[in-house]
């Protein structure tokens, strides 16, 4: 099978909790009989593919087309490298502590 590298490509992106509010997300909360809500714990992204449900401290990331999509903390971590000062600062309250790259 053929090898490729993926191109390097700046992203947008930000940290999904539930309570947060980040464009293109929608928290899932459950109505009691009472009327009173509460939060399920989890959110809901439209992506290309169909929802995709967004698990707390997902990344939302934009592509390049607009679409956005969730991407897993671990799996985010192992590909994505922050550019700029925000950028680094967001990496820090994710993963407390800077990025260090391992290349």
């Amino acid at each position: 099978m053929a090898r490729f590298r993926k191109r390097p490509v700046v992203i947008e992106a930000e940290q999904w909790w539930p309570g947060k509010h980040v464009a293109g997300v929608h928290e899932i909360v459950y109505c009691a009989e009472d009327g009173s809500t509460r939060s399920a714990g989890f959110g809901i992204v439209q992506t290309v593919e169909g929802p995709m449900r967004v698990e707390p401290g997902s990344w939302i990331i934009v592509g390049i087309k607009g679409e956005r999509y969730a991407c897993q903390p671990d799996v985010f971590e192992a590909t994505y490298e922050p550019v700029g000062e925000s950028a680094a600062l967001a990496w820090v309250k994710a993963y407390g502590r800077p990025y260090k790259s391992n290349r």
